[in-house]
């Protein structure tokens, strides 16, 4: 008699038979039609939902508007703490699997070998998952907690020692560890049930020992929607903040108008030449990409390390990941919170477009990482980004703070525009010209990869699975989250930034709980895993 904790897959899902273009039939209702193949329903109804938000958000923006921040509102203030246990769990869930017998298990069976090199491997992985973000926040978030721009972490009093250390413990804690266990465990659940298991690449797959044969009715039809939504509003969010920014640069370098017609326009630009490399595909494209992004990020970061306070900013680098150590845990814990404002403002809003963003990235990650261990596939997904957001943000913000502090340029008179922070950190250092025009090409080289790799993911989720589906589809996926950020801006008028923010936290909040489940469901299918299942009495 079989064990509760066990499931069986499909005979012709069995792992030694999948190929990257299986086509998995099991109540898998692909129609092809002109070259295209769209799985129904999930790729008509997310289409119908997308467009139909784009349609009448563009046709009504006032009442978009108010939708958005009511969505905002109400998430923040009824499930502040769903976001926090979600990712609290996810985070201990990765630390026990990483240290498990479970770790020595390899992606793709006991043979498999990467498909790609470690540089690059770990290359995509940083460009699809935090590329925009790093870049936008890199400076302006140390320095906002440092100033109570926005409020403290913990109510620390602004411009203090204890500002300062908070300031940079609660960036990493936004940036490193915890939040890449979100993606983490999206990536693993996918890469094991897809080339361990023999299941298409697409969410569904991942709940399989808890829902059966069920995945392919509409349970699945679901999950995968629910991906495919928060994808969608994910991307568009870090893609409008990469767009206001690339124009505050323009401006500040130029004089070009920074407002939402310039915006618009770079987010059509950056589109379509994200189209281009979606038709050049994952070698010729996101790899490329990626390879790009990693040495431009690093000459900018190398260039602020000399230029800046050098020696301090070497200095902030064991500092920093000492006080994050010790003040992890207060800043993870949600009851009695006095800095209310900016810890929905900042944390909850960081968890929430993380959680928004995991069946993009965690796709990806997966698609991406046939062939390593567990163990080692987390720890690239979870310790080094977080070496990286140590030294990164020290980085940009100590050269920041420490303008502050000295009344030099225009950040001592505190953050007008967040998207400007950077180039007016640039602005003082030598060569501004040059680094803040490599700091822009960095910004749009993030923005393509994130739009080419997202429309490869949702592009897979829509197929059913499928890993080669036809480009004429990934050029839609493309299009459409250029379009859903361009909603988002118009829609959000003079509080974009806002209405970008109110999209994530929005579409996160219910995929949370997806989040929860993939840790149930990933736990069931290792403990059957044949290489390391104990023996039985």
């Amino acid at each position: 008699m079989k064990q509760e904790d066990e499931f069986d897959l499909p005979e012709h899902h069995a792992p030694e038979e999948l190929a990257y273009d299986t086509d998995f039939t099991t109540g898998q209702d692909n129609i092809q039609f002109w070259g295209l193949d769209l799985h129904n329903p999930v790729f008509f109804v997310g289409a119908l939902l997308i467009a139909g938000f784009v349609v009448s958000s563009l046709a009504f923006p006032d009442a978009a508007r108010e939708l958005f921040q009511a969505a905002k509102t109400g998430a923040l203030n009824n499930f502040d703490w769903l976001f926090v246990i979600t990712t609290n769990i996810v985070f201990l869930f990765c630390i026990g699997i990483g240290f498990s017998r479970f770790g020595r298990i390899r992606i793709g069976g006991a043979e498999a070998e990467p498909e790609f090199s470690t540089i690059s491997w770990i290359s995509m992985l940083f460009s699809a998952g935090v590329g925009i973000g790093m870049v936008f926040y890199g400076a302006a978030e140390p320095m906002a907690y440092y100033t109570g721009w926005s409020g403290t972490p913990l109510n620390a009093e602004p411009l203090t020692p204890e500002a300062r250390q908070l300031a940079f413990s609660a960036t990493i804690f936004h940036w490193g560890i915890t939040p890449w266990a979100i993606y983490a465990v999206i990536g693993l659940a996918l890469a094991y049930f897809t080339f361990n298991r023999g299941l298409p690449l697409t969410i569904r797959s991942i709940f399989y020992p808890l829902f059966g044969e069920r995945i392919w009715g509409w349970p699945g039809h679901v999950i995968d929607l629910l991906a495919v939504v928060a994808t969608l509003f994910g991307l568009a969010t870090s893609l409008g903040l990469g767009a206001k920014q690339a124009a505050s640069g323009l401006h500040f370098l130029f004089g070009a108008d920074p407002g939402l017609q310039t915006q618009v326009v770079l987010i059509i630009g950056i589109t379509s030449l994200a189209i281009f490399s979606v038709i050049r595909g994952l070698d010729g494209g996101v790899k490329l990409l990626s390879n790009i992004n990693i040495v431009l990020a690093i000459i900018v970061l190398i260039f602020v390390v000399l230029a800046g306070p050098t020696l301090l900013i070497l200095k902030s680098y064991g500092t920093n990941l000492l006080a994050y150590f010790e003040d992890v845990t207060r800043l993870s814990n949600w009851m009695g919170r006095e800095d209310k404002s900016w810890f929905h403002g900042w944390t909850i809003f960081y968890w929430a477009w993380w959680i928004s963003w995991s069946p993009f990235v965690g796709m990806f990650i997966a698609r991406v990482s046939k062939g390593r261990t567990i163990r080692e596939f987390l720890l690239a997904v979870l310790v080094l980004p977080t070496i990286v957001a140590v030294v990164w943000f020290s980085s940009f913000g100590t050269t920041a703070i420490d303008q502050v502090q000295n009344g030099v340029g225009a950040l001592p008179s505190g953050i007008k525009d967040v998207s400007l922070v950077l180039f007016q950190m640039l602005e003082q250092l030598p060569l501004a010209q040059v680094s803040s025009m490599v700091a822009i090409l960095l910004l749009i080289v993030f923005f393509v990869t994130s739009s080419d790799s997202g429309s490869l993911v949702i592009d897979s989720i829509t197929a059913g699975g499928k890993l080669h589906a036809p480009v004429p589809q990934r050029i839609f996926w493309a299009t459409m989250e250029g379009m859903v950020a361009i909603v988002l801006l118009v829609g959000g008028g003079a509080t974009a930034l806002s209405s970008l923010q109110a999209g994530a936290i929005a579409v996160g909040l219910p995929f949370s709980l997806v989040l929860i489940a993939s840790c149930i469901s990933l736990l069931r299918g290792l403990m059957t895993e044949p290489s390391v299942k104990r023996p039985k009495d």
